[in-house]
């Protein structure tokens, strides 16, 4: 179904405010739940996360009081729907199982955007670091096994291939490089702003998650790799922000943040399984209206436009979360070569100049050893291979990949290279083979 936001009414902003036991709700089962259940629940947690700060940010530039009272109301609100998103969360699911939760939202999310995205050129950055958190699952998936038994399809239900990406290590740039070229505000679709927002606030609340939890764990080498990747979703949110019109002024971006809530909250409503959590989001949809009819209420004040200028006239769907390894496999065989260069643009590894600057980077973190490369060594030694759960056809591709993925330069010392993984690769397959024999 489309409409158009600007003309429903929603919730009014005094009927918004709800009590404790609806604030925090019943948290679902992590053994019974949708897996896309989970995905929906950390992504929103992400969403109103950055559209509270966005708030506060907003007004401390705001002088009319009025104005500023109002902007407090629905700062307070969406503090509160945080809340019920996040609580949603159970307290028996571990850092690391719900971090594999984080890592599929960010695979299956940006892979969807990547299809559905107008502009060829954020596509392309989109494709990019999709690879990227491709790899973090992988990685993550390794610590889990070997510290819990969590198995990856124990999460991701079969719907996310976990197997390596653009090796982790490789992550590490200088972070001008991420710095990309911004849509024109006058003329990009509003498809594309409410995506690159949805994902901004998704790699943001990722980023956020592993620093305030990566300490808590009690293996050396798992702490040191959630600093690892907390690294590298620092740099993915520098790339994604940096895809905005900085010109946009803060009415404007108000009414994108709004918009995008009520696409996000629309779009869970639909997909959403579990019948309790489908009315959380229902209401949750009612009441970003109601911010939306604010925003551009105001917008309207400061801005003398109409907002339809800024946001069109029809709802867009941010992400349908939906097992997309067909895609994934398809640019993880062309990309996973890609690099990032100045100017906002992309080379292949074979073409990197000699004075690539992410090299002076990668060879001062990678100096001792990558802590990502550490997961499968650990893996190897404890299991005889790295964790995947993938199709065969992809698994029989793996060495391939860290072989196409790999650079020369800048490698740290406890790489795993292709020939070690191909030997673990049928270590293993050998050791199944005895196995069955047994049996």
């Amino acid at each position: 179904m489309s409409f158009n936001a600007l003309e429903e009414k929603g919730l009014p902003i005094e009927k918004q405010v709800r009590n404790w036991h609806q604030i925090i709700g019943k948290p679902y089962n992590k053994t019974e739940v949708d897996c896309y259940t989970r995905t929906r629940q950390i992504l929103m947690n992400g969403i109103e996360i950055e559209a509270w700060g966005f708030k506060h940010q907003l007004n401390r530039f705001v002088m009319d009081n009025n104005d500023k009272e109002l902007i407090a109301q629905i700062s307070r609100i969406e503090d509160s729907q945080q809340t019920s998103a996040n609580w949603m969360g159970p307290a028996d699911q571990s850092v690391l199982e719900t971090t594999l939760g984080y890592e599929q939202v960010a695979v299956d999310l940006t892979a969807w955007m990547a299809q559905n995205e107008p502009d060829e050129y954020v596509k392309e950055t989109f494709d990019f670091g999709l690879l990227e958190d491709f790899d973090h699952l992988y990685r993550y998936s390794q610590f889990a096994y070997m510290v819990e038994g969590v198995e990856p399809s124990d999460i991701v239900q079969g719907q996310t291939d976990v197997i390596i990406g653009r090796p982790t290590q490789h992550h590490h740039n200088c972070n001008a490089l991420r710095i990309r070229k911004h849509y024109d505000k006058n003329t990009a679709h509003p498809q594309t702003k409410v995506n690159i927002l949805t994902l901004l606030s998704g790699e943001q609340q990722t980023h956020n998650y592993y620093a305030e939890h990566g300490f808590m764990c009690g293996d050396h080498v798992l702490r040191e790799t959630y600093a690892e990747i907390k690294d590298v979703e620092e740099e993915h949110v520098t790339m994604y922000e940096s895809l905005i019109d900085p010109t946009e002024t803060m009415w404007e971006k108000f009414l994108i943040h709004e918009f995008t809530e009520v696409c996000n909250y629309y779009t869970c409503m639909e997909d959403e399984v579990d019948d309790r959590i489908k009315k959380v989001w229902e209401l949750f949809l009612d009441i970003e209206l109601g911010h939306l009819k604010i925003a551009a209420d105001l917008f309207k004040k400061y801005e003398k436009r109409d907002p339809e200028e800024i946001i069109g006239t029809e709802i867009v769907i941010p992400c349908r979360f939906l097992s997309q390894k067909e895609y994934v496999s398809k640019v993880l065989e062309r990309e996973v070569n890609k690099r990032l260069i100045k100017d906002g643009k992309y080379t292949v590894i074979n073409k990197l100049p000699e004075d690539w600057a992410s090299y002076k980077v990668q060879e001062k973190q990678n100096e001792i050893s990558s802590p990502s490369e550490n997961a499968i060594r650990l893996a190897g030694i404890y299991h005889n291979r790295d964790i995947v759960d993938a199709g065969k056809e992809l698994e029989e591709k793996e060495t391939e990949i860290l072989a196409k993925g790999l650079q020369s330069k800048g490698l740290a010392d406890n790489t795993v290279m292709p020939d070690e993984l191909e030997k673990m690769i049928k270590k293993h397959e050998k050791m199944e083979k005895k196995q069955e024999e047994l049996i």
